[in-house]
């Protein structure tokens, strides 16, 4: 059964690889749609800040670990991983064949929920609905975690998208009115070549929040890999050389440092290959974006990534981000946003849960029936 444990650890990486070119488009889809910078500079850039974001925090990988499936589904059958796994990145590979921004983070969490349902005889039990630990910022369970940031997520990224814009245009319309320097300083073009600049900020603190939220989970799928398998009995007579895997705390509040730098470098190593068909959609498709409108999309988008995992919350990049695009288009004009691509968007985030969860179920099922699990 080490094997297995191996090949899942294994799986997971690919899934990090994937998430890490698919959500590319996220964290750089404006700075490139604005002409800031050039696609090349503007992965590297993010494969840069995605590394430094996923060595900052481990909050949404124990949640992931320890806050979605009861852990006795796990230890029964390490199948029960790699089939979220292959649910995830199935539905993952679909919606970027078709340049669909949907969530690797959804997939993941419907993959997940999908083969324990499967494991568990369709018992739903085997999920964690809600824990209360006495403070509302440590409850566990889908319902706290999963299914309300869902909700106010891209709510969250919308409204600070017409807040920033807003916000940003008050202080130019101020600039002005009040002549002087301050005057010509608020003229289009000084207008734009200093966002030019700032975008470049907000798209390296974009980079970040996507890898300390994104990255983090595939962190805690590896941990809850291998507290199942040590609960198991998997681990007991480990060779030497793989004494490492050992999960060490095994309630998965604290994620192993070689989980952690794995997973970092990995999804870097996915994001500097790129994800060219996503960013299209995102960049060009939903609204026309001058550099103000990057700058303040992806501010908005990455502070809603970056409190979402302060309180591990394992929220969709992808959500906050095109509602952020979203939100700045409808201040800028309301008129201006392609509602037929903004229709299909929305509906591959509302396929993604059931969508990633069916795909694992089907597999362990389909596992089961020839032997394998």
């Amino acid at each position: 059964m080490l094997t297995l444990v191996l090949v899942v650890i294994l799986a997971a990486l690919v899934f990090e690889f994937i998430n890490g070119f698919h959500d590319t488009a996220n964290s750089i889809a404006t700075v490139v749609a604005t002409k800031v910078l050039s696609p090349g500079a503007a992965v590297g850039l993010a494969a840069v800040m995605n590394l430094v974001g996923a060595l900052m925090g481990t909050a949404v990988a124990a949640t992931i670990a320890t806050g979605i499936l009861n852990t006795g589904v796990v230890e029964a059958s390490s199948q029960v991983i790699l089939c979220a796994l292959l649910g995830g990145i199935v539905w993952n590979l679909i919606t970027w064949w078709f340049g669909l921004p949907s969530s690797s983070s959804h997939a993941l969490i419907g993959g997940l929920c999908g083969a324990g349902l499967a494991a568990a005889s369709n018992d739903w039990n085997a999920l964690i609905w809600s824990q209360d630990l006495g403070n509302w910022a440590k409850n566990k369970g889908l319902l706290w975690k999963v299914f309300l940031p869902m909700v106010t997520s891209p709510v969250a990224g919308f409204l600070m998208g017409v807040l920033v814009m807003v916000l940003l245009w008050a202080i130019i319309a101020g600039m002005a009115r009040a002549g002087g320097i301050l005057r010509r300083l608020a003229r289009p073009r000084w207008v734009n070549a200093f966002f030019g600049k700032a975008q470049i900020l907000s798209a390296a603190y974009m980079g970040f929040a996507h890898g300390h939220n994104d990255a983090q989970k595939t962190m805690g799928i590896i941990a809850l890999t291998l507290i199942g398998a040590e609960s198991a009995g998997t681990l007991d007579d480990l060779p030497s050389w793989l004494a490492f895997l050992h999960p060490g705390q095994s309630d998965g509040t604290q994620i192993a440092t070689w989980i952690v730098l794995t997973c970092a470098v990995v999804m870097a190593a996915g994001t500097a290959s790129g994800g060219w068909r996503i960013i299209k959609t995102l960049g060009h498709k939903m609204v026309k974006l001058h550099p103000i409108h990057g700058f303040a999309a992806e501010t908005s988008s990455a502070t809603v990534l970056t409190l979402a995992a302060h309180f591990g919350m394992p929220v969709s990049t992808t959500h906050s981000i095109s509602t952020a695009i979203m939100g700045v288009g409808f201040a800028k004009n309301p008129r201006a946003l392609k509602i037929g691509v903004i229709e299909r968007i929305i509906w591959a985030w509302i396929l993604t849960i059931p969508a990633a969860g069916g795909l694992a179920w089907l597999i362990l099922r389909g596992m089961k029936a020839v032997g394998w699990a």
